[in-house]
């Protein structure tokens, strides 16, 4: 039997791949001993506009939310999707939540849910002996089968629907939605105060201390509707003329508020220095709330409720007030105060999680780890930002945004293209004038679109 010598360059090029991969696996297990005990705590703030924070020049007062701010990354270019189960599928999956036909708020008695196929956030933690929980809203499933412990969540509490009476805590239509665990319950009080204190109760006596955790922290407010005490309203009374922005506004501090008291949890547990706090709100601020029938004509109308300005448009659109949203990175002693505006989506917080912590990210995972441009924002993010609603979609190329309306009676679709790096106000559509890059940013769009769930049910403009 002969025998063959590779040649010295393929045994050169074999000895450099060897290197690659050893210095990978390395740089893995650098960062799982660096970030070894670290913590993850998000906190979800429900319909909360661009200029509903104090950091962004609100007139509401947050002075949690903006300490969070003025103390870690104010992310400025962080995009959502345009309402509330699409964020929540993203976050969980780290992929467009149009790939599995998730397009729209789950609502009525859908039990529409994550598919058992892929791989969650919190299933993959676990394999890193993470303990997950959830408190507050789900809105992922609405029986309690399909609730959070069946993707990854070792202890849940809180709603399963999307709105619902702060006081009753039912769903729109009386639905009961709140529940512990595998259990529907019946408790009294603001769903704000709830939530928080059962998140406190777990951090301080519940959890398992021997590990690490990922707590999600889904608040509903400043979602409608709104029932806030006077405490919350007095101090708006001389600033604010509208009744409905005045509630809109104690719904708003009154989760700063909560949210502040979660935070001193953190820091009286000597959990503060490993634990990184993400705040986001799930889609950008809605304009107003006209509920006739719903909870059988129990509250009135709203006919202001958040603010997005600058940004254009609101909740349910793909402008960007409504797809990008206040997000700030807080992790003590880590993390530089900065104004960062590189481009980054829900989608992205999966793998980035899971790459700090060494773990493998899932196949079906599409968003990208952006640690290094959080770290330092002259690290340059370059990916596209894919979203679908149930009523536009669009793509982000950098620098420029597409927007496609497409009609239910088969007629031409309508686009609009924005260069947002100039135009963040999404003021002058430039589609006659760059008929080039408008080529180009249909085609990427189209792609996009293609790999999304064939049978999801859209509503059509």
């Amino acid at each position: 039997m002969s025998i063959r010598f590779l040649p010295s360059t393929s045994l050169y090029f074999l000895f450099l791949l060897f290197a690659a991969c050893k210095n990978t696996s390395n740089q893995k297990e650098a960062v799982k001993k660096a970030n070894q005990g670290l913590n993850v705590l998000v906190i979800i703030a429900d319909d909360a506009g661009w200029n509903d924070v104090g950091y962004n020049g609100s007139e509401i007062s947050t002075p949690n939310i903006n300490s969070l701010a003025n103390n870690g990354v104010k992310l400025n270019r962080f995009y959502a999707n345009p309402t509330c189960s699409p964020s929540r599928v993203s976050l969980l999956t780290g992929m467009p939540s149009s790939r599995i036909g998730v397009v729209a708020p789950i609502s009525g008695k859908s039990n529409k849910t994550l598919p058992d196929s892929i791989t969650t956030l919190p299933q993959a933690l676990k394999k890193k002996n993470y303990q997950n929980a959830l408190f507050g809203k789900w809105h992922l499933g609405l029986d309690i089968y399909n609730g959070p412990n069946a993707f990854g969540f070792d202890y849940s509490y809180g709603f399963l629907h999307g709105q619902i009476d702060q006081y009753t805590h039912r769903y729109k239509n009386g639905d009961a939605s709140w529940y512990r665990n595998d259990k529907m319950i019946e408790e009294e009080g603001h769903t704000t105060d709830l939530v928080t204190k059962e998140a406190i109760e777990w951090l301080t006596k519940k959890r398992d201390t021997a590990k690490n955790f990922y707590v999600q922290l889904a608040y509903s407010a400043p979602h409608f509707p709104l029932q806030e005490e006077e405490k919350w309203k007095k101090q708006y009374y001389k600033t604010i003329k509208d009744s409905s922005r005045v509630d809109f506004a104690a719904a708003m501090t009154h989760m700063d508020h909560a949210i502040g008291k979660v935070l001193k949890t953190l820091k009286e547990q000597h959990l503060d220095e490993n634990t990184l706090v993400l705040f986001i709100s799930d889609n950008g601020a809605m304009e107003n709330w006209y509920p006739t029938y719903q909870y059988d004509g129990k509250f009135k109308a709203n006919q202001v409720l958040g603010s997005n300005f600058p940004l254009r448009d609101w909740k349910t659109s793909n402008y960007e007030g409504a797809i990008r949203v206040p997000a700030i990175v807080y992790w003590k002693g880590k993390l530089q105060p900065e104004e960062n505006s590189n481009y980054m989506a829900i989608s992205d917080v999966m793998p980035t999680i899971l790459s700090l912590i060494g773990e493998d990210i899932p196949k079906n995972v599409e968003g990208v780890n952006v640690w290094s441009s959080i770290e330092n924002s002259k690290v340059e993010t370059n990916h596209d930002i894919y979203v679908r609603g149930h009523i536009q979609e669009s793509l982000i190329h950098k620098p420029w945004k597409i927007i496609r309306n497409r009609h239910k009676d088969g007629s031409p679709a309508l686009y609009q293209l924005y260069n947002i790096e100039n135009d963040p106000e999404e003021k002058h559509n430039m589609i006659d004038e760059q008929p080039k890059v408008a080529e180009k940013i249909k085609e990427l769009l189209q792609n996009q679109f293609e790999k999304d769930d064939k049978t999801v049910n859209v509503e059509l403009k």
